[in-house]
């Protein structure tokens, strides 16, 4: 990405004002979903839901519907955003003669199926620090200038952990597998921040012409792809200020890298998936006391086809 592009392209949360937002969205007649693609995280659930449902959609009402999907949660994620003013579907109900497979991607490409809005936002369900200015800040670029497809949240993102850390080191897969990634084979896409962030917006009718890895890899999947098919001007980023949430393991990190690198190799190689249920095997080691423990663990690197192409779609 050039300097050019990260001066047209690179915008701040508070750049329009609500009242401008509102007024493009009703000059355009657009409608919004906020989506929010959960597993076992009814700690911060409830109080996502609570909080975007007054302020976007019942005070601004610049969002016309919250949707969680609810992806194999084992703990009360279902209750608790339902009780808190979401419409929420498990991940398994939403067209069940496609059958279903566990990950977040997974639940974001069924999401098609059961929203209306002609732009979808995406936001993290294991948020602690943020606020409901995400979903303006994302919506802007989409409200403003009709040839960005989709736009990609970035913030400071600290370590929530004994001894902190700067401000953006919270992004370790960002930096030791996606950066790395897009420096060698995509470069243009180097002047995004937080290429991972969970935090997004996109058009329905691009995102539904878009495969799908069904774990942790659709983010830069669908930035990869929309480069190729679209050209670098149709992403544009969004500064947030800043966001912490729960952070994973290192061995999951690891599952999670793996995911990664095998939805860049398919897309460098052009090479398309088996589908929703090809995994790969992954071997990891702990210790202690001198012991050392081998862990096999099944890692899910499957992809959906475009949501367009699904027969019967039925695309909301």
């Amino acid at each position: 990405m050039s300097e050019d592009w990260f001066a047209r392209r690179t915008h701040h949360w508070d750049d329009l004002a609500l009242s401008t937002l509102l007024e493009r969205k009703r000059a355009t007649g657009t409608t919004v979903s906020l989506v929010v693609p959960a597993r076992d995280e009814e700690s911060t659930i409830g109080a996502i839901v609570t909080r975007s449902r007054e302020v976007l959609l019942e005070t601004a009402q610049l969002v016309d519907e919250i949707v969680v999907i609810d992806s194999d949660s084992a703990d009360a994620t279902y209750e608790i955003a339902s009780d808190a003013g979401a419409v929420v579907h498990r991940c398994a109900d939403i067209r069940p003669d496609l059958g279903t497979v566990p990950g977040k991607g997974e639940a974001m490409w069924k999401a098609q199926f059961v929203t209306r809005g002609d732009v979808l936002v995406f936001m993290d369900a294991d948020l602690v620090e943020w606020d409901t200015h995400f979903v303006p800040g994302l919506l802007g670029p989409l409200l403003s200038t009709p040839e960005v497809l989709l736009v990609k949240g970035f913030y400071e993102r600290p370590m929530l952990a004994e001894g902190g850390g700067g401000p953006y080191d919270g992004g370790r897969v960002t930096e030791l597998v996606a950066r790395p990634v897009l420096a060698l084979d995509w470069p243009e896409l180097g002047g995004l921040v937080q290429p991972l962030a969970g935090e997004w917006a996109v058009r329905r009718e691009h995102f539904a012409s878009l495969s799908v890895p069904s774990g942790y890899a659709v983010e830069l999947a669908a930035l990869i792809d929309t480069l190729e098919t679209c050209g670098v001007d149709a992403i544009a980023q969004v500064d947030l200020g800043r966001r912490a949430h729960k952070h994973q393991t290192l061995h999951d990190l690891g599952a999670m890298a793996l995911q990664l690198l095998a939805a860049a190799e398919r897309r460098r190689t052009r090479s398309r998936s088996a589908g929703p249920d090809e995994t790969r095997a992954l071997r990891q080691y702990t210790g202690a006391e001198g012991a050392l423990r081998v862990h096999e663990r099944t890692v899910r690197t499957g992809e959906r086809p475009p949501a367009a192409t699904v027969p019967g779609a039925g695309v909301a």
